[in-house]
């Protein structure tokens, strides 16, 4: 059985890459948003055509890249959604939303500092883990019931 997991949120770090190679031996597979910060930004705009006011041009971008995620996260069998330290991750919110309203089994990431700020989100999620290494090791478990 291939696991299909989809990876949102911050886009700043190498959480992702972590993560991924980690599982290199496990049977998963792994999508996410585009985290090509200009690419993501622009994609509206450069496709669609240009926009006088900053909310048309967000706009146009943000429902391109709403395909990607949607088709992500309903055919995942886990969502993971990390909450970075730089930068408020509305769009991670709004992804943990929308996976656990699906009854998509839902990992959050995030230091101890977002605790308080995330307690709804992470009362919604399957695991609450801090470091990318718990991430696959919650991965391994679910796939061979083996404990690190």
């Amino acid at each position: 059985m291939t696991l299909k997991v989809y990876l949102s949120g911050e886009i700043h770090t190498d959480w992702r890459d972590q993560i991924i190679e980690g599982a290199s031996d496990l049977d998963v597979s792994f999508e996410g948003p585009v985290t090509d910060h200009a690419a993501s930004d622009d994609c509206g705009v450069q496709i669609l055509g240009q926009e006088d006011k900053k909310f048309w041009h967000d706009h146009k971008g943000a429902q391109i890249n709403a395909i990607r995620t949607r088709r992500g996260i309903s055919q995942a069998d886990v969502v993971v959604v990390r909450f970075g330290e730089k930068y408020r991750q509305w769009n991670a919110a709004f992804d943990a939303g929308i996976a656990s309203a699906l009854g998509k089994s839902l990992i959050v990431l995030h230091g101890p500092e977002h605790q308080h700020a995330l307690k709804e989100i992470d009362a919604a999620a399957l695991a609450v883990a801090e470091r990318p290494e718990q991430v696959v090791q919650v991965l391994r478990y679910v796939l061979t019931g083996t404990l690190p």
